[in-house]
């Protein structure tokens, strides 16, 4: 049985120019944000500097204070309550077969999933410097890693609307990415 991991599908994760920071700082930036983004929206805001510091106290000075600032700003956002808030769940491991995939294995972790009664919302946290102004200019890469999301949610609520939406860090911009993106990114990834 083949093993698909939902990053792992190809295509480009990143715009033209989007340099910023070199790749290995890139990474470590968006591990730290990603740690800080599971553990301190439970923290009370007062506290959150401090449970920050202690998270990131082995992370490289530099990378700990660009993350906790990023975390920080993300999570005092009111536009972004709901996706931090407490019917939120982080970092949410998933394993399914879905039929696009030909009966391949689909593991991955969520950054961020809310499920209500009637809709599931998968939020992909991406930490690159240049941000697309549209959903339709996202890089293949991450679009195939929602439509894989997408398909195994599918696959695991089918009673439920499977929504996508990726939050971009740098501008704490909620981008929701439409259905009909998915579905052709989905195209590009299916394994027949």
């Amino acid at each position: 049985l083949d093993v698909i991991t939902p990053s792992k599908l190809g295509g480009a994760k990143a715009l033209a120019g989007d340099e910023g920071a070199g790749t290995d700082a890139a990474l470590a930036i968006g591990s730290a944000l990603h740690i800080l983004l599971e553990h301190l929206p439970q923290v009370a805001p007062t506290e959150r500097p401090r449970v920050a510091r202690r998270l990131l106290a082995d992370t490289d000075p530099d990378i700990a204070v660009e993350a906790e600032a990023t975390a920080l700003r993300l999570l005092s956002k009111p536009d972004l309550q709901a996706v931090f808030g407490p019917d939120s769940l982080a970092e949410v491991d998933i394993v399914a077969t879905p039929a696009a995939f030909g009966g391949a294995r689909l593991t991955g972790s969520i950054d961020r999933l809310l499920i209500a009664p009637d809709r599931v919302l998968a939020v992909d946290f991406k930490s690159n410097r240049v941000v697309p102004d549209r959903p339709e200019n996202t890089p293949d890469g991450i679009l195939r890693q929602l439509a894989a999301y997408a398909a195994a949610l599918a696959d695991l609520y089918p009673d439920r609307r499977i929504d996508t939406a990726i939050l971009w860090t740098q501008t704490a911009h909620l981008m929701p990415i439409p259905h009909e993106i998915v579905r052709n990114a989905l195209q590009d990834t299916a394994i027949s």
